[in-house]
């Protein structure tokens, strides 16, 4: 069966078994509730280990086995399913202790919820096909602190976190730190990322900068040398003309430091800058002087 953060975190939660009489009571109803399907109705899951959490929270197990059934053209995965007592087909009334709330919770993502951290952001939704359980869950989530956002897809009813902060604190309302963590190192692994393609495109942004003003620094010099002569420069414009020619890649600092003495990167932009005044008059036709 092919794994995702989603299937892993389903599986992680299914091995975690609450300790209080009541909260187990509240997974159990919790997943009848939000994984029950068909008639006669059942509780369907494509996780086996979904399946094997709601049978061992039964008490008539040998009454209600598990079924695989052959698997969805879609999903091209197995089905299993688990006949629902009679005593589970109806809605129960709201937990009252926020510990059950936060256990349907925890049902609710086991039974019809799904976790994504792809390459379009991070994604936590839940489908449920019946109105009056889509605000049934709306309540228990904002009573965690977080209110979902809500939408319609394909007759269904949607509950869904974008946010990652959001995602985080659903998650780790109901124990599910091994997804936390995960999602912790692919937003670290993201932005470690994103922050060396901005190094890398602002480098490029500045050699590309630099080479074209090296480019038109050899222009104006080469102009000066056919109209005017490099002779006629003054030692020092003559020195940077000669040097920019020899070395048309380097930067203006380390073209100062190959001057006799060295001079800075501001006395050798000076200096192309005057030659670029020359260049300008005497293409102008008003001369120049050294």
């Amino acid at each position: 069966m092919p794994s995702s953060i989603s299937a892993d975190t389903k599986d992680a939660l299914a091995r975690e078994m609450p300790d209080a009489g009541h909260c187990r009571a509240a997974l159990l109803a919790g997943l009848a509730l939000y994984g029950s399907h068909g008639e006669p109705r059942a509780f369907v899951t494509h996780r086996n280990s979904v399946a094997r959490l709601f049978w061992s929270l039964l008490d008539d197990r040998k009454q209600h086995p598990i079924q695989t059934r052959a698997a969805t053209r879609l999903a091209h995965l197995p089905t299993f399913a688990i006949e629902i007592p009679d005593a589970l087909r109806g809605v129960p009334p709201k937990p009252g202790h926020k510990c059950d709330r936060i256990v349907e919770v925890r049902a609710a993502f086991l039974a019809c919820g799904s976790l994504a951290a792809g390459a379009h952001g991070y994604h936590l939704e839940f489908v449920i096909p019946r109105e009056e359980l889509a605000e049934r869950l709306t309540w228990m989530l904002r009573s965690t602190g977080r209110a979902p956002k809500r939408t319609m897809r394909k007759k269904r009813h949607v509950l869904y976190y974008k946010d990652f902060e959001a995602i985080v604190d659903v998650l780790t309302v109901i124990g599910a730190f091994g997804a936390v963590l995960h999602l912790e190192d692919v937003r670290a692994l993201r932005e470690t990322k994103n922050r060396i393609h901005r190094l890398v495109n602002t480098e490029a942004a500045n050699l590309d900068r630099a080479a074209a003003a090296a480019a038109a620094q050899r222009g104006v010099i080469e102009y000066l040398e056919s109209a005017y002569g490099l002779a006629q420069l003054t030692p020092g414009l003559r020195e940077i003309a000669e040097l920019r020619l020899a070395h048309p890649d380097e930067s203006l600092a380390e073209l100062g430091a190959r001057c006799n003495p060295p001079i800075t990167k501001p006395t050798v932009s000076s200096r192309l800058s005057a030659m670029t005044r020359l260049a300008n008059q005497l293409r102008s036709g008003r001369g120049g002087g050294k």
